[in-house]
Protein backbone atom coordinates (compact mmCIF):
# COMPACT_ATOMS: atom_id res chain seq x y z
CA UNK A 1 0.00 0.00 0.00
CA UNK A 2 1.58 3.22 -1.02
CA UNK A 3 2.14 5.77 2.10
CA UNK A 4 1.67 9.61 1.56
CA UNK A 5 4.32 11.71 2.54
CA UNK A 6 4.48 13.92 5.77
CA UNK A 7 3.63 17.28 3.36
CA UNK A 8 0.88 15.86 2.10
CA UNK A 9 -0.77 14.83 5.13
CA UNK A 10 -0.34 18.25 6.64
CA UNK A 11 -2.13 19.78 3.50
CA UNK A 12 -4.78 17.35 4.28
CA UNK A 13 -5.50 18.71 7.40
CA UNK A 14 -5.64 22.53 6.04
CA UNK A 15 -9.02 21.84 4.43
CA UNK A 16 -12.26 19.54 4.83
CA UNK A 17 -12.20 17.33 1.73
CA UNK A 18 -15.78 16.50 2.11
CA UNK A 19 -16.62 20.35 1.30
CA UNK A 20 -17.11 22.03 -2.06
CA UNK A 21 -15.58 25.30 -2.06
CA UNK A 22 -16.64 28.08 -5.09
CA UNK A 23 -13.97 28.02 -7.96
CA UNK A 24 -11.76 30.85 -6.81
CA UNK A 25 -11.87 29.41 -2.82
CA UNK A 26 -10.28 26.12 -4.47
CA UNK A 27 -7.74 27.54 -6.70
CA UNK A 28 -6.48 29.84 -3.51
CA UNK A 29 -6.58 26.38 -1.71
CA UNK A 30 -4.44 24.68 -4.19
CA UNK A 31 -2.11 27.44 -4.62
CA UNK A 32 -2.31 27.45 -0.70
CA UNK A 33 -1.23 23.80 -0.03
CA UNK A 34 1.40 23.52 -3.04
CA UNK A 35 4.65 22.72 -1.14
CA UNK A 36 6.72 21.10 -3.84
CA UNK A 37 9.74 23.18 -4.77
CA UNK A 38 8.87 23.60 -8.29
CA UNK A 39 5.97 25.32 -10.47
CA UNK A 40 3.34 22.78 -10.10
CA UNK A 41 0.71 22.21 -12.75
CA UNK A 42 -2.86 23.10 -11.85
CA UNK A 43 -5.16 20.02 -13.12
CA UNK A 44 -8.78 19.61 -13.45
CA UNK A 45 -10.72 16.62 -13.18
CA UNK A 46 -14.28 16.35 -14.19
CA UNK A 47 -16.69 13.33 -13.71
CA UNK A 48 -19.56 12.93 -16.52
CA UNK A 49 -22.84 11.09 -16.60
CA UNK A 50 -21.92 9.04 -19.92
CA UNK A 51 -21.03 5.65 -20.68
CA UNK A 52 -17.84 5.76 -23.49
CA UNK A 53 -18.78 2.95 -24.27
CA UNK A 54 -21.65 4.35 -26.60
CA UNK A 55 -19.86 5.77 -29.54
CA UNK A 56 -22.19 8.71 -29.25
CA UNK A 57 -21.07 9.34 -25.62
CA UNK A 58 -17.28 9.32 -25.63
CA UNK A 59 -16.60 12.40 -24.96
CA UNK A 60 -13.02 14.09 -26.97
CA UNK A 61 -12.40 17.36 -28.08
CA UNK A 62 -9.66 19.98 -28.02
CA UNK A 63 -9.98 23.41 -26.45
CA UNK A 64 -7.17 26.77 -26.87
CA UNK A 65 -6.99 27.95 -23.13
CA UNK A 66 -7.34 31.55 -23.13
CA UNK A 67 -3.96 32.05 -20.30
CA UNK A 68 -1.93 28.34 -21.97
CA UNK A 69 -1.02 26.23 -19.66
CA UNK A 70 2.82 27.17 -18.66
CA UNK A 71 4.31 24.54 -20.12
CA UNK A 72 7.05 24.71 -23.39
CA UNK A 73 5.29 22.33 -25.43
CA UNK A 74 7.04 20.56 -28.26
CA UNK A 75 5.32 20.09 -31.42
CA UNK A 76 5.99 17.56 -34.44
CA UNK A 77 4.42 18.26 -37.85
CA UNK A 78 4.54 14.72 -40.61
CA UNK A 79 4.34 16.47 -43.80
CA UNK A 80 6.66 16.99 -46.84
CA UNK A 81 7.22 19.30 -50.19
CA UNK A 82 6.23 23.03 -49.24
CA UNK A 83 3.98 22.12 -46.08
CA UNK A 84 7.89 21.13 -44.33
CA UNK A 85 9.06 24.87 -44.50
CA UNK A 86 4.99 26.12 -43.28
CA UNK A 87 5.46 23.94 -40.00
CA UNK A 88 9.16 25.05 -39.58
CA UNK A 89 8.48 28.94 -39.79
CA UNK A 90 4.85 28.62 -37.82
CA UNK A 91 7.44 27.41 -35.40
CA UNK A 92 7.06 23.09 -35.23
CA UNK A 93 10.21 21.78 -33.02
CA UNK A 94 10.31 19.12 -35.44
CA UNK A 95 8.84 18.17 -39.20
CA UNK A 96 9.91 15.59 -41.63
CA UNK A 97 8.00 12.30 -42.39
CA UNK A 98 10.44 8.76 -43.18
CA UNK A 99 13.51 10.11 -41.06
CA UNK A 100 10.90 10.82 -38.58
CA UNK A 101 8.62 7.64 -38.81
CA UNK A 102 12.15 5.48 -38.63
CA UNK A 103 13.47 7.84 -35.46
CA UNK A 104 9.65 6.52 -33.55
CA UNK A 105 9.86 3.01 -34.23
CA UNK A 106 13.14 3.03 -32.92
CA UNK A 107 11.84 4.63 -30.02
CA UNK A 108 12.17 8.21 -30.11
CA UNK A 109 9.19 10.62 -28.84
CA UNK A 110 10.45 13.65 -27.49
CA UNK A 111 7.41 15.74 -28.49
CA UNK A 112 4.09 16.46 -26.92
CA UNK A 113 2.27 16.85 -30.33
CA UNK A 114 1.75 15.36 -33.62
CA UNK A 115 -0.03 16.90 -36.37
CA UNK A 116 0.04 15.36 -40.23
CA UNK A 117 -1.10 16.66 -43.17
CA UNK A 118 -3.48 14.46 -45.03
CA UNK A 119 -1.90 12.92 -47.82
CA UNK A 120 1.34 11.66 -45.56
CA UNK A 121 -1.34 9.69 -42.91
CA UNK A 122 -0.86 6.32 -45.16
CA UNK A 123 2.39 6.46 -43.86
CA UNK A 124 1.77 7.84 -40.23
CA UNK A 125 -1.04 5.38 -39.76
CA UNK A 126 1.71 2.85 -39.63
CA UNK A 127 2.53 4.24 -35.99
CA UNK A 128 -0.86 3.95 -34.90
CA UNK A 129 0.20 1.13 -32.48
CA UNK A 130 2.86 3.28 -30.99
CA UNK A 131 1.38 6.56 -30.92
CA UNK A 132 -2.02 5.80 -30.14
CA UNK A 133 -1.86 4.85 -26.69
CA UNK A 134 -0.09 7.68 -25.83
CA UNK A 135 -2.59 9.96 -26.91
CA UNK A 136 -0.22 11.27 -29.42
CA UNK A 137 -1.64 9.82 -32.88
CA UNK A 138 -2.61 12.33 -35.15
CA UNK A 139 -6.93 12.63 -35.74
CA UNK A 140 -8.82 15.13 -37.78
CA UNK A 141 -11.41 15.10 -35.25
CA UNK A 142 -9.05 17.27 -32.73
CA UNK A 143 -7.34 19.29 -35.34
CA UNK A 144 -4.26 17.55 -35.68
CA UNK A 145 -4.98 16.04 -39.14
CA UNK A 146 -5.07 19.09 -41.34
CA UNK A 147 -3.33 21.24 -44.33
CA UNK A 148 -3.48 24.16 -42.52
CA UNK A 149 -0.49 23.49 -40.05
CA UNK A 150 0.23 27.16 -39.65
CA UNK A 151 -2.70 26.87 -37.89
CA UNK A 152 -2.60 23.83 -35.96
CA UNK A 153 1.31 24.58 -35.42
CA UNK A 154 0.18 27.97 -33.62
CA UNK A 155 -2.42 26.96 -31.51
CA UNK A 156 -0.40 24.16 -30.21
CA UNK A 157 2.06 26.58 -28.86
CA UNK A 158 -0.57 28.81 -27.46
CA UNK A 159 -2.08 26.81 -25.41
CA UNK A 160 -4.14 24.66 -27.03
CA UNK A 161 -5.12 21.02 -25.66
CA UNK A 162 -7.03 18.07 -26.11
CA UNK A 163 -9.27 15.71 -23.74
CA UNK A 164 -10.87 12.46 -23.68
CA UNK A 165 -13.06 10.74 -21.39
CA UNK A 166 -11.64 7.89 -19.39
CA UNK A 167 -13.43 4.42 -19.15
CA UNK A 168 -14.70 6.23 -15.83
CA UNK A 169 -16.14 8.84 -17.47
CA UNK A 170 -13.72 11.30 -16.13
CA UNK A 171 -11.95 14.02 -18.43
CA UNK A 172 -8.84 15.38 -16.61
CA UNK A 173 -7.19 18.52 -18.37
CA UNK A 174 -4.25 21.15 -17.11
CA UNK A 175 -5.39 24.56 -16.27
CA UNK A 176 -2.43 26.14 -15.75
CA UNK A 177 0.62 25.95 -13.14
CA UNK A 178 0.72 27.35 -9.24
CA UNK A 179 2.28 30.64 -10.19
CA UNK A 180 -0.25 31.76 -12.57
CA UNK A 181 -2.81 34.51 -11.31
CA UNK A 182 -5.81 33.41 -10.44
CA UNK A 183 -8.14 34.65 -13.29
CA UNK A 184 -5.82 33.07 -15.25
CA UNK A 185 -6.14 29.89 -13.93
CA UNK A 186 -10.27 30.25 -13.60
CA UNK A 187 -10.29 31.45 -17.41
CA UNK A 188 -8.77 28.34 -18.64
CA UNK A 189 -11.39 26.21 -16.26
CA UNK A 190 -14.44 28.15 -17.92
CA UNK A 191 -12.82 27.40 -21.08
CA UNK A 192 -12.99 23.53 -20.44
CA UNK A 193 -16.53 23.76 -18.78
CA UNK A 194 -17.56 25.66 -21.65
CA UNK A 195 -16.61 22.74 -24.24
CA UNK A 196 -17.35 20.28 -22.56
CA UNK A 197 -21.24 21.48 -21.96
CA UNK A 198 -21.07 21.83 -26.15
CA UNK A 199 -19.93 18.37 -26.48
CA UNK A 200 -22.75 16.93 -24.53
CA UNK A 201 -24.16 14.03 -26.52
CA UNK A 202 -28.01 14.91 -26.86
CA UNK A 203 -28.91 11.21 -25.35
CA UNK A 204 -27.81 12.37 -21.90
CA UNK A 205 -30.76 12.76 -19.68
CA UNK A 206 -29.94 14.06 -16.10
CA UNK A 207 -27.03 15.71 -14.72
CA UNK A 208 -24.69 15.94 -17.27
CA UNK A 209 -21.54 17.18 -14.96
CA UNK A 210 -21.56 14.85 -11.58
CA UNK A 211 -18.38 16.32 -9.99
CA UNK A 212 -15.59 18.89 -10.49
CA UNK A 213 -12.06 18.54 -8.66
CA UNK A 214 -8.66 20.63 -8.89
CA UNK A 215 -5.32 20.07 -7.87
CA UNK A 216 -1.45 20.25 -8.31
CA UNK A 217 0.76 18.26 -8.90
CA UNK A 218 1.55 17.25 -5.62
CA UNK A 219 -1.33 18.43 -3.54
CA UNK A 220 -4.71 16.48 -2.69
CA UNK A 221 -8.14 17.03 -4.83
CA UNK A 222 -10.38 20.72 -3.58
CA UNK A 223 -13.93 19.54 -5.00
CA UNK A 224 -15.37 22.27 -6.55
CA UNK A 225 -19.22 23.42 -6.17
CA UNK A 226 -20.45 22.50 -9.64
CA UNK A 227 -23.29 25.08 -9.27
CA UNK A 228 -20.99 28.00 -8.94
CA UNK A 229 -19.22 27.12 -12.43
CA UNK A 230 -22.58 26.11 -14.60
CA UNK A 231 -24.10 29.50 -12.86
CA UNK A 232 -21.96 31.86 -12.58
Amino acid sequence: MNKKGKKYLTTQEKFDKNNMYPLDKAIDLVKELSYAKFDESIDIAVRLNVDPRHADQMIRGTVVLPHGTGKTVKILVFAKGEKVTEAQQAGADFVGLEEIIEKIKDGWLEFDVAIATPDVMSLVGRLGKILGPRGLMPNPKVGTVTNDVVKAVKESKAGKIQYRVDKAGNIHAPIGKVSFELDKIEGNAHSIIDSLIQAKPSTIKGQYIKNISISSTMGPGIRVDISDILNP
